[in-house]
């Protein structure tokens, strides 16, 4: 099946899910959580790699920040892309696939984590050792997936962010 086939397949799952019985709309809830969740735990591994890499080298804030954005994106599109390799699509599909999924949920979550990161007092300057490091890092995160959650269950109702990966993985 073609990428148009499965994001049209997506789009009427999720316009029916927003549509349909009352449940519906819980459903789509629970899509949501599921993506966030998904998407969060990609975003996650990157940004505490990227957090404990810079902060281990000494690294001042802005390129620290800027090697967790890259793991992040990069693990949050990898946990998207194996699945999708793995049901047999190309790589390139795949790739497409992951981009449009992922994209606004985790750049959302990278902004939020990383401004509460920078608004904490002492957290970018804290040692890998130090609780105030850690705590802030999970605080930060936790409140990036819950920013994300609203925008994504918004997406899915459209047909768009992991609407697209759910509809693939119903027809594989």
């Amino acid at each position: 099946m073609s990428l148009h086939h499965h994001s049209h397949a997506a789009h009427h799952h999720a316009h029916d899910a927003a549509d349909g019985p009352p449940d519906a709309g819980l459903a789509s809830w629970r899509t949501a959580v599921s993506a966030t969740l998904h998407c969060l735990t990609g975003c996650a591994i990157g940004e505490v790699a990227g957090m404990a890499i810079g902060t281990a080298l000494g690294w001042g804030a802005g390129a620290t920040i800027t090697l967790a954005v890259v793991l992040a994106f990069f693990f949050g599109y990898l946990l998207t892309l194996l699945p999708l390799r793995r049901a047999g699509m190309t790589t390139l599909a795949a790739l497409r696939v992951a981009f449009a999924a992922d994209t606004v949920s985790i750049a959302i979550m990278e902004v939020v984590d990383n401004l509460i990161m920078l608004a904490i007092p002492g957290a970018m300057d804290a040692g890998l050792a130090e609780p105030l490091f850690w705590g802030s890092l999970a605080v930060a995160l936790v409140i990036a997936g819950a920013a994300a959650l609203p925008v994504n269950r918004w997406l899915i109702s459209r047909g768009r962010g992991h609407a697209v990966v759910h509809g693939i993985h119903g027809h594989h």
